[in-house]
Parts: C-alpha cells; sequence; structure tokens
C-alpha cells in the first residue's frame, strides 16, 4: 500500500516539479537580463496583469465568449460526426459515397478556409462557430471510423450468436468498444476547436481572447497578452481534463471483473 502511495505521489510530483522549473525559469530569466523583459515579462508581471483583468471583469468576459463559441462549434461536429462514422464504417455503400469528399476536405486545413467562412457567412458570430465545426468534425469523424472498425470481431460474432438486434449490437457492443477511440478523436477535436477559434477571433472580432491577445500586442500591452496566452491554456486543459474524466466513466466496465 505504502509503495502505490508513493508512487502516485511521485507520478504527480514529476510533473509538478517540471512546470515549477518552468515557471521558475520564466520569472528569472528577464529579471537576469537573458532576454529582454519589455518583451518577455517575469512571470509574477504576467500574473498581476491577469489578476487586474479577472478582476475588471475583461478576462471573464473573453474566456465566456470564446467557450460559448467553441463548445456551439465542438457540440455539433460531435452530433454530426459520429454517426456519420458509424455509418461510414458499418455500412460499404454510405463509405462509397462520401469517401471521395472527405479525403478532399479533411486534407485542406481549416485556416486556410478562414477567408472563405468570412465571404459567405460575415464576420459574425456563425463563420467562426461554422470554422470550429470544420476544425472538430474530422478528427472526431475519423477517429469513430478507425473506433468502430477495429471492434473485435469475436465480440460482434458472440453478440449476433446471442441474437442482439442491429440497434442492440450497437448499443451494447459496438460503441462501448468504440469508446476509446472516439474520444481520443474528441480530444484532438477540442484542441483543433480552440486554436481554430483563436485565430479566427485574431482575424475579426470584437471579443474572445483570440481579441484580447491581438488587442493587447497592438496596444503593447505585453502581459496582458501572456495573461491572455495562458488563459487559452488552462481552458485547453480544462477541456481535456472533463474528456479525460468522461471517458474513464464511459469505460469503467473495462476494468471491471
Amino acid at each position: 500500500m505504502a509503495r502505490a502511495i508513493g508512487r502516485l505521489g511521485w507520478r504527480i510530483l514529476k510533473p509538478t516539479l517540471v512546470i515549477a522549473a518552468f515557471l521558475a525559469l520564466w520569472e528569472v530569466a528577464p529579471r537576469v537580463g537573458l532576454v529582454d523583459p519589455i518583451f518577455l515579462p517575469p512571470f509574477s508581471t504576467v500574473v498581476q496583469a491577469a489578476w487586474e483583468l479577472i478582476r475588471n471583469g475583461q478576462m471573464w468576459e473573453h474566456i465566456s465568449t470564446s467557450l460559448t463559441r467553441s463548445l456551439a462549434g465542438f457540440a455539433i461536429a460531435l452530433v454530426v460526426a459520429v454517426p456519420a462514422g458509424v455509418a461510414i464504417a458499418w455500412y460499404r455503400p454510405v463509405a462509397e459515397l462520401l469517401n471521395p469528399v472527405l479525403e478532399l476536405f479533411r486534407n485542406t486545413a481549416a485556416l486556410a478556409l478562414l477567408p472563405v467562412f468570412i465571404l459567405i457567412l460575415g464576420i459574425g458570430e456563425t463563420s467562426k462557430i461554422a470554422l470550429v465545426v470544420y476544425a472538430a468534425f474530422f478528427p472526431i469523424l475519423l477517429n469513430t471510423i478507425s473506433g468502430v472498425r477495429t471492434v473485435e470481431p469475436l465480440l460482434i460474432k458472440s453478440a449476433v450468436s446471442l441474437g442482439f438486434s442491429p440497434l442492440r449490437l450497437f448499443q451494447k457492443v459496438i460503441l462501448p468498444a468504440s469508446v476509446p477511440a472516439i474520444f481520443t478523436g474528441l480530444r484532438m477535436a477540442a484542441s483543433a476547436s480552440i486554436l481554430v477559434l483563436i485565430a479566427a477571433e485574431m482575424a475579426g472580432a470584437r471579443s474572445g481572447l483570440g481579441y484580447l491577445i491581438t488587442a493587447a500586442q497592438q496596444n503593447f500591452e505585453i502581459p496582458d497578452m501572456y495573461a491572455g496566452i495562458l488563459a487559452i491554456s488552462l481552458v485547453g486543459l480544462a477541456y481535456n481534463g472533463v474528456l479525460v474524466a468522461i471517458e474513464r466513466r464511459l469505460s469503467r466496465w473495462r476494468t471491471q471483473r
């Protein structure tokens, strides 16, 4: 028991030490002249700027705006991509019909289409959410296809022999066995949705973390710029943490005996 606790503590301590070392280097390097403090302020200065943005409400306004856009696009991509991935993986005619179009678009970077989205949908919320949908759709779709196609055939044969209907087969066998692959796609999609949204907000927005970073850089408020970058990192970590927690809950049956 003590050994297990020790291993767990070390697993927690290792990343903590690495992060602490990085932040210490960030704090010390500008103060001793290794980098110009004008362009890379000490970490404590950035924390003070972030606290001021939190105190006056600007940080939450920008975070909530970006989260709303990102979650809306992510949810739409999830609702569309998972059923599409299951259909493509399970039904050959669907795959043969859709694969040429999917291959064309999945090799086109989302940011390359940003001007197209803006021209067609305008510079408002619709174009930003649509760009997030596009960026998040393909990681979820491709991992869903992979997950369904790699389900153990013996599981499927056993379920069929027990008289499972197609719907029950999907519900009890295919989808549970595909959860790890699907959630890998969800985590990739969450990261992509944040990145493309920040880029879209930098190109044309009046709120959001991308706008905060660009406005701070243009006004030479460098600590505020780094505060926005830190906020993006924390939002990404929160996204990933929530998805990992949900995946563990849904995959709990794998560890049960």
